[in-house]
């Protein structure tokens, strides 16, 4: 494979191919688009060096590293092309090209987002997740859907603006914007970006958005979401905050908490919200852990719900697509 395609980061395809597919409005088209464009992107990530800068630009006084590969996002990565190509090919009962392009968009920021080599490239991909995730709840086209879809993207955009906040105190502190896991959440701008992956994490109190959009999302919309926000949010946490003793006692509480609503539950896609939650806890707990084999487990924890949460999610997809409810007594 030629050098150049080699150094280019395979989320900036997608979101490429997202962009394109906007404005194609052929549906055999788009749809060889949606699910060509992740095999090629595994393609371009497996031939990918490791441990190196593969991309880096310097801007406004900035050095950035917008590519790097490494053990840990590596697997977050894979697991995030093949979720998009899953995504694809489940979609292929749909015609719908903003949801098609936006699918692609929302999946290439996240595994862009999991390849960046600084706090500021982290940043711009973590707000473009949040925009392009947004019209997965808006395209099911209802007034719930609406409402929620707002209170969603108020909460995502949130999450980026404490991000934000506290890699500025980072830079202040130390000068520099490089993804070095914090020793403490003392350190400069630590507790705050703490919260912001917190936030995509729905931890404790700060979950709601959850089980507020994903059950209003489209049949296909629930499916993409399962697999991005809150993995990538546990790739943060397993990148910057290592061996955190506070995530334990967190995940602690995430394992346990959702079961009691899940089980009086009455909507079938909220159920499978709340799970989310409680496997999440599992992998805050092992990273708050920290030990290399802690790490390792909630890396594999990661790549296998990434799968069977969205197949999951894709049967109830079917229920909904085929009945027009999700309502278990219905």
């Amino acid at each position: 494979m030629p050098a150049f395609l080699a150094s280019l980061n395979p989320g900036w395809l997608l979101v490429l191919a997202g962009i394109v597919s906007l404005f194609v409005t052929v549906r055999v088209v788009r749809q060889g688009i949606s699910i060509l464009t992740p095999i090629l992107a595994i393609l371009l990530l497996v031939s990918a060096q490791h441990g190196v800068d593969l991309m880096n630009i310097d801007a406004l006084g900035l050095p950035l590293t917008l590519y790097r590969v490494d053990s840990l996002n590596f697997l977050f990565g894979l697991a995030f092309l093949i979720a998009a190509l899953l995504n694809g090919i489940y979609a292929l009962h749909t015609d719908n090209r903003i949801q098609d392009g936006m699918a692609l968009a929302y999946a290439g920021a996240a595994i862009s987002a999991a390849f960046s080599g600084d706090l500021m490239t982290l940043f711009v991909f973590w707000e473009i997740t949040a925009i392009t995730s947004v019209f997965m709840i808006l395209q099911a086209g209802t007034r719930a859907a609406y409402f929620a879809s707002m209170r969603y993207l108020g909460v995502q955009v949130l999450s980026g603006v404490l991000l934000l906040m506290g890699l500025t105190y980072v830079w202040n502190a130390t000068g520099t914007l490089q993804l070095t896991a914090f020793t403490g959440l003392d350190q400069p701008g630590a507790l705050i970006i703490f919260i912001a992956f917190g936030i995509k994490a729905a931890f404790p109190f700060l979950h709601n958005w959850l089980q507020d959009s994903y059950p209003k999302a489209t049949v296909t919309g629930a499916v993409v979401l399962s697999a991005f926000t809150t993995k990538l949010a546990v790739y943060a946490f397993a990148r910057l905050f290592p061996g955190q003793e506070e995530l334990i006692w967190i995940g602690a509480v995430m394992t346990c908490f959702p079961v009691f609503f899940a089980v009086i539950e009455n909507d079938l896609r909220k159920v499978l919200a709340y799970s989310t939650n409680n496997q999440i806890g599992f992998m805050i707990c092992a990273i708050g852990v920290g030990t290399p084999l802690a790490l390792n487990g909630a890396v594999a924890h990661a790549f296998a719900d990434i799968l069977f949460k969205g197949l999951l999610f894709m049967s109830m997809g079917a229920v909904l697509f085929r009945t027009g409810t999700t309502k278990a007594n219905e």
